[in-house]
């Protein structure tokens, strides 16, 4: 066999093995997990002792609603009560007027500020959990760590909810 007959055979194979090669880092894989955000955000202590704490904060003014429409259903009652003179049952539907108003303005305020508070307990515990996720992936050595909604397929291997909820307490222990 000739130089050049051999030239023209190891040359090619040369070249694919040089491609090979240097495709390698190339292929290298990406390593990556799966974190229920939401849910991680949630089951963290902080966020229990809040949703506690709200509770609390807005139990009189439930009470209070709660009082409210007993009244109203009691006034109800008592207008359809045949028996009521026109001056009580006027009585009473001003009474109902006024009342009705109340819970209404109740309503209206407490859901206001039960959202407001409920807003900024997330926005925070989110903001919190983002950085508690891009630690523990820097820790891990993961290139990716994809929200769960977006991924269409997973191995049960691949999720770091449960880790990222005890970082996180860790990280930020309920006082």
């Amino acid at each position: 066999m000739s130089f050049s007959a051999l030239r023209s055979i190891l040359l090619p194979a040369a070249l694919v093995a040089a491609s090979v090669f240097s495709a390698a880092p190339a292929l290298a894989q990406n390593k990556m997990a799966i974190v229920n955000f939401q849910r991680a955000v949630l089951e963290t202590a902080e966020m229990k002792k809040a949703s506690a704490d709200m509770q609390a904060k807005y139990k009189p003014r439930q009470d209070q609603l709660e009082k409210l429409q007993k009244d109203l259903a009691d006034i109800q009652a008592k207008l359809q009560n045949t028996q009521t003179n026109p001056a009580t049952a006027a009585d009473l539907q001003l009474d109902g007027t006024r009342k009705q108003r109340e819970a209404q303005r109740i309503t209206e305020d407490l859901q206001a500020d039960a959202e407001r508070d409920r807003n900024d307990i997330l926005q925070r515990g989110t903001q919190r959990m983002t950085e508690v996720v891009k630690k523990l992936a820097d820790e891990k050595g993961l290139d990716m760590v994809i929200d769960v909604t977006n991924a269409i397929f997973y191995k049960p291997a691949l999720e770091i909810t449960q880790e990222s909820v005890a970082a996180y307490d860790k990280t930020y222990p309920v006082k």
